[in-house]
Parts: structure tokens; C-alpha cells; sequence
């Protein structure tokens, strides 16, 4: 048993350094406007607040929705996240504008996500999509939502991946990645295809330690492997402020502290206006690592809410299941929201 146990031991030892190098590397805000971490084996530096493309695309007026993200820009984000189905493409077509005017293109690391799994529709994804977005090439292509058990293996069996390796031949597209919201399992299983992954999106929010936990499951293994990971739902949706502040009682601030505390490269923020913009960049500034202490008392609060995912629905239900992918593997898609 003791050669075993040291083994875990240094494995666990291992893994500590790996996510303390993710933290370490954090920059200042002094000379970007924001802090700044690795995303994997990129190299490229991203701010560690990426700007939503799905709550962007939900200002009411386009005007304003443009505006936010040039301020966004001036103070220092320059990560931006969308998806082909994100308000029927009004997502990318609104960014488009926002990117296109005074080379602002060029100061954003773009991404944004492929909703096919076969050849022929992820093709003809990246092209509506570079269309709608105004650019010659994206920065980041993910495949969107790995939620059902087999989609991993539809990339790989349908062309989705043949597809994506082509493009970045092609020049249009620079880094690969994937995108899921349901089961770690999923996500392993896609780690485990054969394909160097650049990036991997989840998840990460102070409940996910306690239910289907991307950041204890998925994590260690994409550090392993210098995949970027970069974090979703870090308040869990629902609700104008998320589930989190107003169902378990954890303010912003601690929701998002706790989520960059973590070995993640960025973690995508809803941003629909200035006031959220401007609390959003304060956090970020002044971001300083949760204390072990500090962060075992708040798992400890939200332990007894968290562990049924009564405020993760999206790993419960399929409430948050898009209706392009529903209708993929054949599931109705009327499920109405909580």
C-alpha cells in the first residue's frame, strides 16, 4: 500500500504545482488594463473576465449593445465568447459591427462555437459565422455543446473534427476546442479522443465542487494536458443576478473570486450593460486568491443546496439544452424553463 499512496501522493503534489503555475502566471492589470492568464498550450495571454456573447446579443438596442463592448475593450478585455445559435446568429452579427469599426478586430481574442457534428454543417458554420463576425478568422473554434453521452463520438465518426482541422490548415480558424454544460464524463470522453484539445469550456462556479464537478473531474486532467479551460455559469443562470446570489445566498463578488481562484484561464461573464460592465472589471482588478480557509468555508456553506443540482439545472434538466441540439439527438424541444 505504500508505494501506491506515495504515488497519490506525488500525483496530488503534481497537480497542486500545475494549478499553482496557472494562478502564478496571472499578470498584472498595470500595463493591459486587466489581469491576464495563459489559455493552455495557446501561449496567447486572455484577460480573466471574457465578455459573454449570449447576453450581449440580448441588449435590446444594438446602439448600446456596441457601446459596451468598446468600453469593454478600452478597459482591457480582450477575450470575447459567441455561438452560431446564440438569438439565431444576432450575437455574432452585433459583434461583427462592434469588432469591425477602427481595427478593434485586432485587439480581441475571438471565439466562437460550431453547433454541427458532421463535415458538410460545420463548413457551412464557420462560414456563416466568419460572415456574421466580419473577420477572416477566428481565434478559437469550439465545438458547442458536448451534452449528450454520444458526441464526442459524433465529431470523430461524423467529420465535425476533419472539418475543423481543415479550416485551421486553411488559416481560418487558429485553435480548436470544445464547450459543454451537462457531465463531466462528457467531458472526459472528449479528452480522451485523438486530438491535442487547446481548450475546453465548463462549468465553474463555487456549487460544481459539491455535483457532477467539472473542477474536481475535468480539471486536474485538462492541466495535464495544458488544455485551457476556461469557465461558464459561474453564477448558474436563471436569474438577473443567477441562481447562486439569489437562491444560496453567495454574493457576486464571492461567486466570481472563487471561480478565478481556481486554475482556470478565463471565466465568461454576462455582461447586458455598463453598470455590469464597470462591477465586472472592479472585481477583476482587484482580484486577489480565495485563502484555503476562505474557500472551504464557503463550500461548506453551500453544501447542503448544492449536492441534488437544484441550482445547476443545466446539469439536471434539460432546461438549458439548446433547441438546435435537442433537435439533433431527436428530443423535444418545448422543455419550458424553471
Amino acid at each position: 500500500m505504500e508505494p501506491k499512496t506515495r504515488r497519490q501522493f506525488m500525483t496530488a503534489a503534481s497537480l497542486a504545482a500545475l494549478a499553482d503555475q496557472v494562478i502564478a502566471q496571472t499578470s498584472s492589470a498595470s500595463a493591459t488594463g486587466l489581469p491576464t492568464r495563459l489559455l493552455g498550450r495557446t501561449g496567447q495571454r486572455v484577460s480573466i473576465i471574457c465578455l459573454g456573447g449570449w447576453h450581449i446579443g440580448a441588449v435590446k438596442d444594438d446602439r448600446e449593445a456596441i457601446r459596451i463592448m468598446h468600453a469593454a475593450i478600452g478597459e482591457g478585455v480582450n477575450f470575447f465568447d459567441n455561438a452560431w445559435d446564440y438569438h439565431d446568429g444576432h450575437s455574432e452579427e452585433i459583434m461583427g459591427k462592434a469588432l469591425a469599426m477602427d481595427g478593434r478586430r485586432n485587439k480581441v481574442f475571438l471565439m466562437t462555437k460550431n453547433c454541427e457534428r458532421d463535415y458538410k454543417g460545420s463548413m457551412k458554420d464557420l462560414e456563416e459565422s466568419l460572415r456574421r463576425l466580419k473577420t477572416d478568422h477566428l481565434d478559437l473554434w469550439q465545438f458547442h455543446e458536448m451534452v449528450y453521452d454520444n458526441d464526442p463520438d459524433w465529431v470523430f465518426e461524423k467529420g465535425g473534427i476533419k472539418a475543423a482541422l481543415e479550416a485551421q490548415k486553411a488559416g481560418k480558424v487558429r485553435y480548436i476546442g470544445f464547450t459543454g454544460h451537462k457531465d463531466p464524463r462528457i467531458h472526459l470522453k472528449m479528452l480522451a479522443k485523438p486530438h491535442p484539445w487547446d481548450t475546453a469550456q465548463m462549468p465553474i462556479n463555487v456549487l460544481d465542487a459539491h455535483y457532477r464537478s467539472f473542477q474536481k473531474e475535468v480539471v486536474p486532467v485538462c492541466l495535464k494536458k495544458n488544455v485551457g479551460v476556461i469557465g461558464m455559469k459561474g453564477l448558474a443562470g436563471g436569474y438577473p443576478d443567477g441562481r447562486i446570489p439569489s437562491k444560496a445566498g453567495v454574493s457576486v463578488d464571492e461567486c466570481y473570486r472563487f471561480c478565478l481562484s481556481l486554475p482556470i484561464a478565463s471565466q465568461v461573464v454576462g455582461i447586458n450593460s455598463m453598470e455590469q460592465l464597470k462591477q465586472d472589471v472592479a472585481l477583476a482588478r482587484s482580484f486577489q486568491p480565495m485563502p484555503d480557509s476562505e474557500r472551504n468555508a464557503l463550500l461548506s456553506r453551500v453544501k447542503d443546496v448544492a449536492g441534488d443540482g437544484r441550482h445547476e439545472l443545466f446539469k439536471s434538466t434539460k432546461v438549458f439544452d439548446g433547441p438546435h441540439h435537442r433537435k439533433q439527438h431527436d428530443f423535444d424541444t418545448a422543455v419550458a424553463a424553471d
